[in-house]
Protein backbone atom coordinates (compact mmCIF):
# COMPACT_ATOMS: atom_id res chain seq x y z
CA UNK A 1 0.00 0.00 0.00
CA UNK A 2 1.43 3.58 -0.73
CA UNK A 3 1.64 6.38 1.52
CA UNK A 4 -1.01 7.93 -0.75
CA UNK A 5 -3.39 5.33 -0.21
CA UNK A 6 -3.26 5.01 3.48
CA UNK A 7 -6.34 7.27 5.44
CA UNK A 8 -4.75 8.98 8.19
CA UNK A 9 -5.94 10.13 11.59
CA UNK A 10 -8.66 12.68 11.66
CA UNK A 11 -7.25 14.91 14.40
CA UNK A 12 -2.99 15.41 14.72
CA UNK A 13 -1.50 13.60 17.69
CA UNK A 14 -0.78 15.22 20.88
CA UNK A 15 2.93 15.05 20.59
CA UNK A 16 2.93 16.82 16.89
CA UNK A 17 1.06 20.27 19.02
CA UNK A 18 3.43 22.53 19.75
CA UNK A 19 1.17 24.54 21.81
CA UNK A 20 0.74 24.29 25.36
CA UNK A 21 4.27 24.04 25.99
CA UNK A 22 5.59 24.85 29.30
CA UNK A 23 7.77 28.13 29.72
CA UNK A 24 10.91 26.11 30.69
CA UNK A 25 10.82 23.86 27.65
CA UNK A 26 10.49 26.85 25.53
CA UNK A 27 13.56 28.99 27.21
CA UNK A 28 15.46 24.98 26.79
CA UNK A 29 14.68 24.79 22.99
CA UNK A 30 15.99 28.06 22.25
CA UNK A 31 19.12 26.62 23.66
CA UNK A 32 19.57 23.50 21.85
CA UNK A 33 20.49 22.68 18.41
CA UNK A 34 18.12 21.83 16.11
CA UNK A 35 17.55 19.95 12.42
CA UNK A 36 15.28 20.00 9.64
CA UNK A 37 12.60 16.98 10.85
CA UNK A 38 11.13 13.69 9.38
CA UNK A 39 7.92 15.98 9.76
CA UNK A 40 7.39 19.41 7.84
CA UNK A 41 5.36 21.15 10.13
CA UNK A 42 8.77 21.74 12.12
CA UNK A 43 12.47 20.59 13.92
CA UNK A 44 13.84 18.36 15.89
CA UNK A 45 15.70 19.63 18.47
CA UNK A 46 18.78 17.78 19.63
CA UNK A 47 18.44 17.12 24.28
CA UNK A 48 20.63 15.08 26.09
CA UNK A 49 22.56 13.45 22.37
CA UNK A 50 19.17 12.70 20.97
CA UNK A 51 16.65 14.15 18.61
CA UNK A 52 13.22 15.08 19.54
CA UNK A 53 10.13 17.06 18.69
CA UNK A 54 9.19 20.23 20.58
CA UNK A 55 6.42 18.91 22.07
CA UNK A 56 8.05 15.39 23.15
CA UNK A 57 10.73 17.06 24.85
CA UNK A 58 8.45 19.12 27.29
CA UNK A 59 7.21 15.54 28.10
CA UNK A 60 10.59 13.81 28.18
CA UNK A 61 11.04 16.68 30.85
CA UNK A 62 8.28 16.55 33.17
CA UNK A 63 8.88 12.36 33.16
CA UNK A 64 12.21 13.31 34.25
CA UNK A 65 11.37 15.44 37.37
CA UNK A 66 8.37 13.91 38.22
CA UNK A 67 8.27 10.18 37.65
CA UNK A 68 8.99 7.87 40.44
CA UNK A 69 9.49 4.14 39.81
CA UNK A 70 8.65 1.40 41.82
CA UNK A 71 10.99 -1.85 42.77
CA UNK A 72 8.77 -3.95 40.47
CA UNK A 73 8.07 -1.99 37.64
CA UNK A 74 8.85 -3.39 33.90
CA UNK A 75 9.64 -0.88 31.32
CA UNK A 76 10.01 -1.94 27.69
CA UNK A 77 12.16 0.70 25.81
CA UNK A 78 12.78 0.71 21.87
CA UNK A 79 13.65 3.07 19.19
CA UNK A 80 10.70 3.82 17.48
CA UNK A 81 9.09 1.48 14.95
CA UNK A 82 10.85 -1.75 16.28
CA UNK A 83 8.19 -3.78 16.92
CA UNK A 84 7.26 -2.14 19.90
CA UNK A 85 2.69 -3.15 19.62
CA UNK A 86 3.85 -6.48 19.29
CA UNK A 87 6.36 -6.97 22.52
CA UNK A 88 3.77 -4.69 24.45
CA UNK A 89 1.23 -7.69 23.35
CA UNK A 90 3.44 -10.53 24.26
CA UNK A 91 4.32 -8.53 27.63
CA UNK A 92 0.94 -8.00 28.76
CA UNK A 93 0.13 -11.71 28.10
CA UNK A 94 2.63 -12.79 29.76
CA UNK A 95 2.51 -10.97 32.98
CA UNK A 96 -1.37 -10.96 33.58
CA UNK A 97 -2.31 -14.52 32.63
CA UNK A 98 -3.48 -15.19 36.09
CA UNK A 99 -5.44 -11.92 36.11
CA UNK A 100 -6.75 -12.32 33.01
CA UNK A 101 -6.57 -16.18 31.36
CA UNK A 102 -5.84 -16.15 27.76
CA UNK A 103 -8.34 -18.10 27.09
CA UNK A 104 -10.97 -15.77 27.87
CA UNK A 105 -13.27 -14.09 25.90
CA UNK A 106 -13.00 -10.44 27.16
CA UNK A 107 -9.59 -10.05 27.33
CA UNK A 108 -8.21 -6.67 27.62
CA UNK A 109 -6.41 -6.89 24.27
CA UNK A 110 -8.95 -8.47 22.37
CA UNK A 111 -10.62 -5.11 23.24
CA UNK A 112 -7.94 -2.54 23.61
CA UNK A 113 -4.95 -1.73 21.35
CA UNK A 114 -1.43 -2.51 23.45
CA UNK A 115 -0.38 1.33 23.25
CA UNK A 116 -3.65 1.82 25.78
CA UNK A 117 -2.48 -1.01 28.44
CA UNK A 118 1.24 -0.73 28.03
CA UNK A 119 1.53 3.57 27.79
CA UNK A 120 4.04 5.09 26.94
CA UNK A 121 6.34 7.12 29.54
CA UNK A 122 6.90 10.33 28.03
CA UNK A 123 4.29 10.38 25.53
CA UNK A 124 0.62 8.89 27.17
CA UNK A 125 1.60 9.83 30.60
CA UNK A 126 2.84 13.48 30.30
CA UNK A 127 2.09 14.55 26.68
CA UNK A 128 -1.33 12.62 26.42
CA UNK A 129 -2.17 14.10 29.75
CA UNK A 130 -2.79 10.29 31.82
CA UNK A 131 -1.26 10.17 34.55
CA UNK A 132 -4.41 10.50 36.99
CA UNK A 133 -5.05 7.01 35.23
CA UNK A 134 -1.59 5.68 35.98
CA UNK A 135 -2.41 5.79 39.36
CA UNK A 136 -4.65 2.78 39.43
CA UNK A 137 -2.08 0.47 37.67
CA UNK A 138 -1.20 -2.56 40.08
CA UNK A 139 2.07 -3.94 40.50
CA UNK A 140 4.20 -4.68 38.45
CA UNK A 141 3.52 -1.95 36.06
CA UNK A 142 3.85 -2.64 32.33
CA UNK A 143 5.62 0.74 31.09
CA UNK A 144 7.33 1.58 27.48
CA UNK A 145 9.10 4.17 26.39
CA UNK A 146 11.73 5.50 23.45
CA UNK A 147 14.18 7.34 25.70
CA UNK A 148 17.54 6.68 25.53
CA UNK A 149 19.46 5.01 28.51
CA UNK A 150 20.70 8.20 29.64
CA UNK A 151 17.89 10.31 29.56
CA UNK A 152 15.93 7.97 31.80
CA UNK A 153 14.62 9.20 35.12
CA UNK A 154 16.75 8.70 37.71
CA UNK A 155 14.54 6.93 39.72
CA UNK A 156 14.77 4.10 37.02
CA UNK A 157 18.12 3.53 37.31
CA UNK A 158 18.49 3.70 40.99
CA UNK A 159 15.45 0.99 41.77
CA UNK A 160 15.45 -2.70 40.56
CA UNK A 161 13.40 -1.69 37.23
CA UNK A 162 13.60 -4.32 34.64
CA UNK A 163 14.22 -2.66 31.38
CA UNK A 164 13.54 -4.79 28.35
CA UNK A 165 14.75 -3.65 25.23
CA UNK A 166 13.69 -4.79 21.55
CA UNK A 167 16.11 -3.82 18.59
CA UNK A 168 15.38 -4.15 15.17
CA UNK A 169 17.31 -4.15 12.40
CA UNK A 170 18.33 -0.60 10.97
CA UNK A 171 16.64 -1.28 7.49
CA UNK A 172 13.78 -2.25 8.61
CA UNK A 173 13.55 0.16 11.30
CA UNK A 174 14.11 3.20 8.43
CA UNK A 175 11.41 1.92 6.36
CA UNK A 176 9.14 1.56 8.88
CA UNK A 177 9.44 4.82 10.74
CA UNK A 178 9.81 6.84 6.92
CA UNK A 179 5.75 4.79 6.26
CA UNK A 180 4.92 5.95 9.64
CA UNK A 181 5.61 9.47 9.88
CA UNK A 182 4.65 10.37 6.80
CA UNK A 183 1.12 8.65 7.71
CA UNK A 184 1.07 11.39 10.48
CA UNK A 185 0.55 14.12 8.23
CA UNK A 186 -2.93 14.49 7.54
CA UNK A 187 -3.03 16.13 4.17
CA UNK A 188 -0.41 13.97 2.71
CA UNK A 189 1.37 17.27 1.41
CA UNK A 190 5.15 17.31 2.19
CA UNK A 191 5.46 14.07 2.21
CA UNK A 192 9.24 13.43 2.76
CA UNK A 193 11.01 10.94 0.08
CA UNK A 194 12.39 8.31 1.09
CA UNK A 195 16.28 10.04 -0.01
CA UNK A 196 15.58 12.36 2.32
CA UNK A 197 15.02 10.62 4.89
CA UNK A 198 17.45 7.91 4.37
CA UNK A 199 19.99 11.09 4.58
CA UNK A 200 18.85 11.95 7.72
CA UNK A 201 18.69 8.87 9.08
CA UNK A 202 22.67 8.26 8.40
CA UNK A 203 23.55 11.24 9.66
CA UNK A 204 22.03 9.99 12.46
CA UNK A 205 19.14 12.53 12.99
CA UNK A 206 15.64 10.39 13.69
CA UNK A 207 12.59 10.38 16.32
CA UNK A 208 15.04 9.30 19.13
CA UNK A 209 17.74 8.84 16.92
CA UNK A 210 20.58 8.72 16.06
CA UNK A 211 20.09 4.95 15.96
CA UNK A 212 23.51 3.25 16.55
CA UNK A 213 23.19 5.35 20.05
CA UNK A 214 20.14 4.60 21.67
CA UNK A 215 20.94 0.68 20.26
CA UNK A 216 24.76 0.55 21.72
CA UNK A 217 23.93 2.24 24.69
CA UNK A 218 21.12 -0.73 26.19
CA UNK A 219 23.51 -3.03 24.55
CA UNK A 220 26.03 -2.03 26.84
CA UNK A 221 24.20 -2.10 29.72
CA UNK A 222 22.92 -5.46 29.10
CA UNK A 223 26.27 -6.85 29.02
CA UNK A 224 26.99 -5.50 32.11
CA UNK A 225 23.93 -5.77 34.18
CA UNK A 226 22.00 -8.80 32.21
CA UNK A 227 19.55 -8.72 35.35
CA UNK A 228 18.40 -5.24 34.94
CA UNK A 229 18.74 -4.97 30.96
CA UNK A 230 17.59 -7.90 28.56
CA UNK A 231 18.46 -7.31 25.05
CA UNK A 232 15.73 -8.70 22.46
CA UNK A 233 16.29 -8.67 18.77
CA UNK A 234 13.10 -8.40 16.59
CA UNK A 235 14.22 -10.99 14.02
CA UNK A 236 15.47 -13.32 16.51
CA UNK A 237 11.47 -13.32 18.06
CA UNK A 238 10.05 -13.66 14.46
CA UNK A 239 12.68 -16.78 13.65
CA UNK A 240 12.30 -18.53 17.38
CA UNK A 241 8.88 -17.52 19.26
CA UNK A 242 8.62 -19.63 21.50
CA UNK A 243 12.60 -20.07 22.83
CA UNK A 244 12.64 -15.79 23.21
CA UNK A 245 9.26 -15.55 24.96
CA UNK A 246 10.38 -18.10 27.31
CA UNK A 247 13.79 -16.21 27.47
CA UNK A 248 11.55 -13.22 28.28
CA UNK A 249 9.77 -15.14 31.02
CA UNK A 250 12.64 -16.53 32.48
CA UNK A 251 14.10 -12.92 32.78
CA UNK A 252 11.03 -11.30 34.52
CA UNK A 253 11.00 -13.99 36.67
CA UNK A 254 7.45 -15.64 35.69
CA UNK A 255 8.42 -18.77 34.71
CA UNK A 256 5.76 -20.91 32.48
CA UNK A 257 4.90 -24.20 34.80
CA UNK A 258 5.21 -27.34 32.73
CA UNK A 259 1.14 -27.97 33.07
CA UNK A 260 0.99 -24.34 31.27
CA UNK A 261 2.58 -25.52 28.46
CA UNK A 262 0.74 -29.03 28.02
CA UNK A 263 -2.11 -27.02 27.99
CA UNK A 264 -0.76 -24.54 25.57
CA UNK A 265 -0.56 -21.36 27.02
CA UNK A 266 2.57 -20.49 25.44
CA UNK A 267 1.29 -21.36 21.89
CA UNK A 268 -1.91 -19.49 21.93
CA UNK A 269 0.01 -16.66 23.55
CA UNK A 270 2.36 -16.56 20.36
CA UNK A 271 -0.97 -16.84 18.42
CA UNK A 272 -3.18 -13.95 20.13
CA UNK A 273 -0.09 -11.14 19.62
CA UNK A 274 0.37 -12.36 16.34
CA UNK A 275 0.39 -9.98 13.33
CA UNK A 276 -2.53 -11.08 11.46
CA UNK A 277 -4.48 -11.81 15.11
CA UNK A 278 -3.92 -8.66 16.61
CA UNK A 279 -4.26 -6.14 13.15
CA UNK A 280 -7.73 -8.11 12.51
CA UNK A 281 -9.34 -7.26 15.52
CA UNK A 282 -11.76 -4.64 15.26
CA UNK A 283 -10.40 -2.32 18.40
CA UNK A 284 -7.30 -2.33 15.31
CA UNK A 285 -9.02 -2.10 12.47
CA UNK A 286 -10.87 0.59 13.46
CA UNK A 287 -10.52 2.31 16.71
CA UNK A 288 -8.55 4.98 17.87
CA UNK A 289 -5.63 5.59 20.48
CA UNK A 290 -6.82 8.91 22.88
CA UNK A 291 -3.63 10.65 21.48
CA UNK A 292 -5.25 10.87 17.74
CA UNK A 293 -3.81 7.76 15.86
CA UNK A 294 -6.10 5.56 14.26
CA UNK A 295 -4.63 1.90 15.50
CA UNK A 296 -4.65 0.50 11.86
CA UNK A 297 -1.36 3.09 11.45
CA UNK A 298 0.51 0.38 14.28
CA UNK A 299 0.38 -2.56 11.78
CA UNK A 300 1.59 -2.45 8.01
CA UNK A 301 3.29 -5.25 7.83
CA UNK A 302 5.28 -6.99 10.22
CA UNK A 303 8.00 -8.55 8.44
CA UNK A 304 11.61 -8.80 7.86
CA UNK A 305 13.28 -7.90 5.02
CA UNK A 306 10.82 -5.54 3.66
CA UNK A 307 13.81 -3.41 3.40
CA UNK A 308 14.24 -5.11 -0.07
CA UNK A 309 11.38 -3.18 -1.49
CA UNK A 310 12.81 0.03 -1.43
CA UNK A 311 16.77 0.27 -0.88
CA UNK A 312 18.91 0.41 -3.73
CA UNK A 313 22.25 -0.52 -4.20
CA UNK A 314 24.08 2.54 -2.76
CA UNK A 315 21.77 2.53 -0.11
CA UNK A 316 22.57 -0.45 1.23
CA UNK A 317 25.80 0.14 1.04
CA UNK A 318 26.09 3.56 2.66
CA UNK A 319 24.23 2.53 5.58
CA UNK A 320 26.01 -1.47 6.13
CA UNK A 321 29.43 0.84 6.24
CA UNK A 322 27.66 3.29 8.68
CA UNK A 323 26.91 0.30 10.67
CA UNK A 324 30.16 -1.81 10.38
CA UNK A 325 32.03 1.83 11.66
CA UNK A 326 29.57 2.53 14.68
CA UNK A 327 29.24 -0.73 16.02
CA UNK A 328 32.43 -2.56 15.26
CA UNK A 329 33.98 -3.99 18.46
CA UNK A 330 30.66 -4.11 20.30
CA UNK A 331 30.30 -7.85 19.43
CA UNK A 332 26.10 -7.18 17.97
CA UNK A 333 25.50 -8.01 15.01
CA UNK A 334 22.27 -7.60 12.59
CA UNK A 335 20.16 -10.21 10.30
CA UNK A 336 18.83 -8.20 7.09
CA UNK A 337 16.81 -11.24 5.59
Amino acid sequence: MSISQTISPQIPPKFLLEDGLSDECKTLLSTLRKQRSWLASHDFYNYQGFWLDPRLLGGVLACQQQFHAQQSDIILVTTPKSGTTWVKSLLFFLMNRKKYPIFEQDHPLLVKNPHDLVPFLELKLYVDGQLPNFSSFTSPRLLATHLSFGSLPKSIHESRTKLVYLCRNPRDTFISMWHFTNNLKLDHTNIKSIEECFDLFCKGVSPYGPFWNHVLDYWKESIEKPNKVLFLMYEEIKAQPKLQLKRLAEFLECQFFLEEEKCGVVDEILRMCSFDNLSNLEVNRNGKLSSGEENKVFFRRGEVGDWKNYFTKEMSEKLDHIIKQKFQGSGLSFLYL
